[in-house]
């Protein structure tokens, strides 16, 4: 996992990216486990989803490499946190009930290898991993923007079918596919979140706490954002976009797969 993109992304991680509610009942409709059963968060960032996840009673450990964003985790007795990367975890043979993976695969440095290590420690699943394909979803405005992070998206999020292959071939699990388009008042924001809300792209902050934006070029970004606000000063991404301000929602690739033996 990549410890340096979120040394480069972490700070202020909270600010932004706080645990959407929709995504939190869709994990526990998804696990559909008893409460006290303890299950890893896997690239679990600060924690945010991790920490919600006690409320309903279950016990998590959260599993994540960069030192910037466990300092920023809030303190909860149900929650072990451990320094460790995906490729190789560091717990035993069929010790977790269930296993998530929260928007990070894109920062495994071996997908392959994460898959194996995830069957090890949780064989019979279930396994939740919520990741994005912009190829199963609707056109996106955002890129014509800032195409520079639309080629890095691509590159970065593989196909769902390659996804799929690597987890079910490792644990040899069938995976149930699950769409979860964007609410209109998406509370995480991720790249994705200001789908309806383009004034969101030009807070400096927000942009900070998402890799697609960290990890591009400044002068490109820059680019993008004097194009954006023009467009939204003289009306243009209005006439062009506008009728997304009145959408309840938008696909914007945006899959839960969930994996069970």
């Amino acid at each position: 996992m990549g410890d340096i993109t979120y040394d480069c992304i972490g700070e202020n991680y909270n600010r932004n990216r706080v645990a959407d509610r929709r995504i939190l009942q869709t994990i526990i409709d998804l696990l559909d486990l008893p409460a006290s059963k303890l299950i890893v968060d896997i690239g679990a960032g600060t924690g945010n989803y991790a920490n919600a996840l006690t409320e309903p009673g279950y016990r998590l450990l959260a599993v994540e490499p960069s030192e910037i964003m466990r300092k920023q985790a809030v303190f909860n007795d149900n929650i072990m946190w451990i320094n460790g990367i995906a490729e190789s975890l560091p717990l035993g043979n069929a010790s977790m009930d269930a296993a998530i993976i929260i928007l990070a695969i894109h920062h495994f440095s071996d997908l392959g290898d994460a898959a194996d290590e995830v069957a090890r420690v949780c064989p019979f699943g279930p396994v939740i991993l919520l990741t994005m394909d912009p190829r199963q979803g609707d056109k996106f405005w955002f890129y014509d923007y800032f195409p520079e992070i639309a080629r890095h998206v691509l590159h970065e999020f593989p196909p769902l079918n390659e996804i799929i292959d690597l987890f079910s071939c490792t644990g040899h699990w069938q995976c149930q596919i699950v769409r979860f388009p964007l609410p209109h008042d998406f509370e995480d924001k991720n790249m994705c979140a200001g789908w309806n809300r383009p004034e969101m792209y030009l807070d400096p902050l927000m942009r900070q706490n998402t890799s697609g934006f960290a990890l591009a070029s400044p002068s490109v970004v820059q680019k993008g954002i004097n194009m954006l606000e023009n467009d939204l000063k003289s009306g243009r991404w209005d006439t062009l976009n506008g009728h997304l301000r009145r959408q309840q929602s938008f696909d914007a690739g945006f899959r839960f797969l969930v994996f069970r033996a």
